[in-house]
């Protein structure tokens, strides 16, 4: 009989790919998933370790599965990510019921490592794999649609961020590798492929000053894989510039959508954070993606209670949602991590005063984004079908080209025949804040 496998993957999608590396690397050694812990052999989560509540979940999971484990003690309970590659002492301390604990690099083992008798083994090493097309992965994501992530670790040096001690320096695929990816994935079926890294914009910037760039990766895989959608998750503020956005309005295949987290608009606080721009020229990157002859639609993500801001800068944030009207915004409440710069500043802001300053502007943005869908009503847009809605079996739920996967909101199909996987011409009728609602056109509707 083959082994069963339930594994559990926290965190954000880059987090997620490295969960499918290994899903793929222990398929190839015998084992298959299953849908419930119980009826596992082999219990798997993999964690994040970014901010304080997405430790707290991890901690919640895996006391979870060790309690599962409890009932039947020849189930093995192992644990990977990033919570292990920042607390890996203290981890396998504090939980003896874990059989093996694995960083952010060893995860691609895993098929070796979990055949080594329990013995609370952990590997913690320097940050140093990069993924390859050959290497091992099944994908988890509905079929579809897939992340392809390009590049390992950051660059940039945040003052508030444990990405580069948990992930370490920048490592940037071959622009060949990636293409090979995509080929492979687009032959699979895949019709929405996301690129996703730490920061997009920096892919490139450890192969040389005259190596590949974004826009030059883009290009190669636009003549390269037929997939219709090409999405980007996650550009920085400071690198988008003219060439990627003279690429995405002319390439139709990219889809008009940038995901650009701007953190805050304060000049003052930027300097704090240690991001390498101030509100002019955040300003000036705003004007060149909206001057151009198309919508493109732009998510950004703020945080709120950084050390030493004021009400004033708060409402220098709200001010600024009401001038841009960002199509998608997430405020996240600054979490004082262990390590950073950033938690050693004085200032330190009181956690319900954070989270009142985060209620505050996701009520300014919710109008926003009302205002925004609302002139959607009436037009006739692509959307790309996922399936029956997590709501009401009833109906079916796509995307638009403006609504990214997981993150965003969803389209309403009310009317028409489809399939998951579909992309199909929806008349959208009703605008909500953060969703749509549709009927799929059918050729006598004309």
């Amino acid at each position: 009989m083959r082994k069963k496998l339930f594994l559990l993957s926290l965190g954000c999608p880059k987090n997620l790919v490295d969960s499918e590396v290994m899903l793929g690397q222990l398929e190839q050694a015998g084992y298959c998933v299953v849908e419930t812990p119980e009826a596992a052999d082999l219990l798997l989560v993999n964690t994040c370790g970014f901010i304080r509540p997405a430790v707290e979940e991890s901690i919640d999971e895996i006391l979870a599965l060790a309690e599962i484990k409890k009932t039947d003690p020849g189930k093995r309970l192992v644990v990977t990510g990033c919570l292990v590659q920042r607390y890996g002492d203290k981890l396998r301390e504090e939980l003896p019921e874990v059989d093996l604990f694995i960083g952010t690099d060893g995860f691609q083992e895993i098929a070796a490592l979990v055949d080594r008798p329990p013995a609370g083994l952990l590997l913690q090493r320097e940050p140093a794999f990069l993924m390859h097309s050959t290497t091992a992965r099944r994908i988890s994501t509905p079929s579809h649609r897939a992340y392809l992530k390009i590049t390992e670790g950051c660059a940039n040096r945040c003052s508030y961020c444990m990405i580069p001690a948990l992930r370490g320096e920048l490592r940037s695929r071959l622009p060949q590798d990636v293409v090979a990816e995509a080929q492979n994935l687009g032959q699979a079926g895949v019709q929405e492929l996301t690129l996703v890294a730490q920061d997009l914009t920096a892919y490139g910037l450890d192969l040389g000053s005259d190596g590949p760039r974004l826009t030059s990766l883009l290009r190669l895989l636009l003549a390269s894989c037929r997939i219709p959608w090409l999405r980007l998750l996650y550009l920085h503020p400071g690198r988008v510039d003219d060439h990627l956005l003279d690429l995405l309005l002319a390439e139709p295949r990219i889809v008009p959508y940038l995901d650009i987290p701007l953190q805050h608009v304060s000049s003052r606080l930027l300097r704090r954070m240690n991001r390498p721009y101030d509100k002019a020229r955040i300003e000036t990157m705003l004007h060149a993606v909206r001057n151009r002859p198309a919508h493109v639609a732009l998510r950004t993500t703020f945080m709120v209670g950084f050390p030493g801001e004021t009400e004033t800068e708060v409402e220098e944030i709200a001010d600024f949602l009401r001038l841009h009207c960002f199509d998608h915004v997430g405020i996240f409440p600054f979490s004082p991590e262990e390590g950073t710069p950033a938690a050693e500043m004085d200032e330190q802001v009181e956690d319900e005063e954070k989270e009142a300053r985060r209620d505050h502007l996701m009520a300014v943005q919710a109008d926003i984004a009302l205002a925004n869908n609302e002139k959607f009503i009436g037009r006739v847009e692509p959307v790309l079908v996922e399936g029956l809605s997590r709501e009401s079996d009833l109906l079916v739920e796509g995307r638009t080209r403006y609504q990214a996967p997981e993150v965003d909101g969803c389209v309403y199909i009310t009317a028409g025949q489809c399939q998951a996987g579909d992309i199909v011409p929806v008349r959208l009728t009703e605008a909500h804040p953060y969703d749509l609602v549709g009927e799929i056109v059918t050729e006598k509707d004309g």
